[in-house]
C-alpha cells in the first residue's frame, strides 16, 4: 500500500479560542477523526477524557497529545456501544475535573453489506454503535451542561448523513437520524447556552477509509493507488482529506466563537456533495 501524501499547513495567524481549562470528552480517539479532534482541543488548553475500546492504544494516545500540547489527558477504555461504559467514561471526567463542558461523540463505522446479506444481527450492532451511542452520550452530558449554562455536543458522522452511499446501507440509513436528533436538541437547549451540531466528514484519509478503499479497488480490479488516485479526481478539492482539517472544525465548533453557530450539520468534504445543503 503506498504511503498517503501528508500536507502540512502553516498557519499564519492564531486566535485564541477560549477553550482554555474547558473539560472535553472525545469519544473513539485513539486515532482518525477522533484523535485529531481531541489534539485540536488540548491545542487550544482544554483538558481532555478520551475513550478507546483498546485500552493500549488509548494510553498510548493520551500520552502522545500530553507529549505534543502539554494538555491533562485522561485516558478511559469504553466501548461506547456499551451503556455502562458510557457511564464510566462520563463519571471519570466528573470525577477527575467536576464539569463536563464539551462532548465530542464519536464512533468506528456500523457493518457494511447488502440489504440481502445484512442479518438482523449487524443492523442491531449498527443502532447501538451509531446512533444510541450518540442518544446514551448526550443524555449523560446534557445535565451537567445545564447546570453551568454552557456546553458544546459535536457528534462526527459522514457524508453518507447527507449523501447515501450504497455500500455503506446501515450508515446511510442511521446517520441522518442523528442530523434529525441533533436539529431537535440543538432547539431544546439553546435557552441553556448549549450548542448541539453535526460534521458530516467527506472522503478523509483515516485508517478506516484505507480499509473501506481496499475492498472497493478490489471489486473494480484496481490498485489501492489507482482507486486513491479516482476518488481524488472526483473531488472538486482534488484531493482527500486531512484528519486534522476534521479536527480543527470540531475545535471552532467548541468554542465561544462559534457560540451562534446551532442546529448546523456541516459538510467537510472537498465539495464533494454534489446537493444543495
Amino acid at each position: 500500500m503506498p504511503a498517503p501524501v501528508r500536507l502540512t499547513v502553516e498557519r499564519k495567524f492564531s486566535m485564541d479560542l477560549g477553550l482554555k481549562n474547558k473539560v472535553a470528552l472525545v469519544a473513539a480517539a485513539s486515532q482518525g477523526l477522533g484523535k485529531a479532534s481531541a489534539m485540536g482541543l488540548a491545542r487550544e488548553g482544554a483538558r481532555l477524557v478520551i475513550c478507546s475500546r483498546n485500552e493500549e492504544s488509548i494510553n498510548r494516545t493520551a500520552a502522545e497529545i500530553t507529549s505534543q500540547t502539554g494538555a491533562v489527558v485522561i485516558p478511559v477504555a469504553a466501548d461506547v456501544s456499551k451503556v455502562p461504559d458510557i457511564s464510566q467514561f462520563v463519571q471519570t471526567a466528573v470525577q477527575e475535573f467536576g464539569k463536563i463542558d464539551i462532548l465530542i461523540n464519536n464512533a468506528g463505522g456500523p457493518p457494511t453489506g447488502h440489504i440481502l446479506k445484512l442479518p438482523d444481527e449487524e443492523w442491531s450492532r449498527g443502532v447501538q454503535l451509531t446512533l444510541m451511542s450518540v442518544v446514551r452520550m448526550v443524555r449523560e452530558v446534557i445535565p451537567h451542561m445545564q447546570q453551568q449554562k454552557w456546553g458544546r455536543i459535536i457528534s462526527i458522522v459522514s457524508i453518507a448523513a447527507k449523501q447515501p452511499i450504497n455500500e455503506l446501507l446501515i450508515s446511510s440509513t442511521l446517520r441522518p437520524g442523528i442530523l434529525g436528533l441533533t436539529k431537535v436538541l440543538s432547539n431544546q437547549y439553546a435557552a441553556d447556552n448549549i450548542t448541539v451540531n453535526t460534521v458530516c466528514p467527506g472522503l478523509i484519509l483515516t485508517k478506516r477509509q484505507e480499509e473501506l478503499s481496499v475492498s472497493r479497488a478490489a471489486d473494480r480490479n484496481l490498485s489501492l493507488e489507482q482507486y486513491l488516485e479516482e476518488s481524488a479526481k472526483a473531488i472538486p478539492a482534488g484531493r482527500l482529506g486531512r484528519p486534522e482539517e476534521i479536527g480543527d472544525v470540531v475545535t471552532f465548533l467548541a468554542s465561544e466563537q462559534a457560540s451562534y453557530i446551532n442546529g448546523v450539520n456541516l459538510l467537510v468534504d472537498g465539495g464533494s456533495a454534489r446537493g444543495i445543503h
